[in-house]
């Protein structure tokens, strides 16, 4: 599961706001990436408009040459809607590579690969061997527990998790998820970087789901069981979350961009952690099963072709 999320813009695309935020000092001299997907290029975006050097890691040379692309097509769309720099000095502090040893000059690392315990795990492990005791290494997790990752880790007091929401320009929050070990400077730390790149920090501590994603699902999993029941339809469930409790996407709406095979994901991850009040309805399992996954597939709950 890759782009995991609980937060959009209304449409699913960045709008007019994003990149625009006022962007302060905090932020670390030299910030690492493993993954550069939509997740990691967004968080790689994020630190270059604040000022850091950025390395973004991939798994190969055609993967990381895709992950350049993905981040300098971002940076010019901030440079048209007005941003200071230039484009090529926000440019030349972004590099790519192919090798976690790229890493050994960062002063923080946040890991963006797929959600899946046991592939976060070892990339963190690898990852912290090739750091100076004093680095920072944090996950973008959005459901794992932060303690299991921290199992892997030599420096669990250095390690917690920096939960970013796709798109990452358009979105103003970042939740930061502190683990049992989690030095509490780590976290003070943490929250100046938040703000350093324009953003609003929440501060969770490690638990299933941590805040966003476990209400996220939440709702989102019943207004799929009253699709299921026959309750209403999506865009009628979808607007009444929408007028009546000031959501800017409803639920469905938001599971269609996210994509409902990470939904699903996510969705069965709590269902283990915490209970049948997480277990996925029918529905959702036969619209992933058929490939309906939402926006990134041209249907889901809505039509997107």
């Amino acid at each position: 599961m890759t782009d995991v999320t609980e937060a959009v813009a209304p449409d699913g695309r960045p709008g007019p706001d994003d990149t625009d935020a006022q962007v302060g000092a905090g932020a670390p001299e030299r910030v690492g990436v493993l993954g550069g997907g939509r997740m990691g290029a967004g968080i790689a975006h994020a630190f270059v408009l604040a000022g850091s050097d950025v390395i973004v890691v991939e798994r190969d040379p055609a993967a990381a040459s895709a992950a350049q692309d993905r981040v300098a097509q971002s940076l010019r769309k901030s440079v048209e809607r007005g941003w200071a720099e230039p484009l090529d000095e926000l440019e030349g502090r972004l590099r790519v590579a192919v090798e976690a040893s790229a890493f050994v000059d960062c002063d923080l690392v946040i890991e963006a690969v797929p959600e899946d315990e046991a592939l976060k795990a070892d990339a963190l492990a690898r990852v912290e061997a090739v750091l100076s005791p004093s680095a920072s290494l944090a996950s973008n997790t959005s459901s794992i527990s932060i303690d299991r990752l921290a199992a892997a880790l030599s420096r669990p007091e250095r390690f917690l998790g920096l939960h970013f929401f796709n798109p990452v320009p358009a979105s103003a929050l970042v939740e930061i998820v502190l683990g049992e070990r989690t030095d509490p400077a780590l976290a003070n730390d943490a929250r100046a970087w938040v703000e350093a790149i324009g953003k609003t920090p929440v501060t969770v501590h490690d638990a299933p789901g941590f805040a966003s994603s476990r209400l996220g699902v939440a709702i989102g999993l019943e207004a799929i069981r009253m699709v299921e029941e026959g309750v209403a339809s999506p865009g009628d469930i979808d607007l009444a979350m929408e007028l009546g409790y000031k959501h800017p996407v409803g639920p469905l709406r938001t599971t269609d961009i996210v994509g409902l095979d990470v939904r699903l994901g996510i969705a069965e991850q709590l269902h283990r952690e915490l209970g049948e009040r997480f277990a996925p309805p029918q529905l959702l399992r036969d619209m992933v099963a058929e490939g309906r996954l939402g926006k990134k597939s041209g249907r889901g709950f809505y039509d997107w072709t």
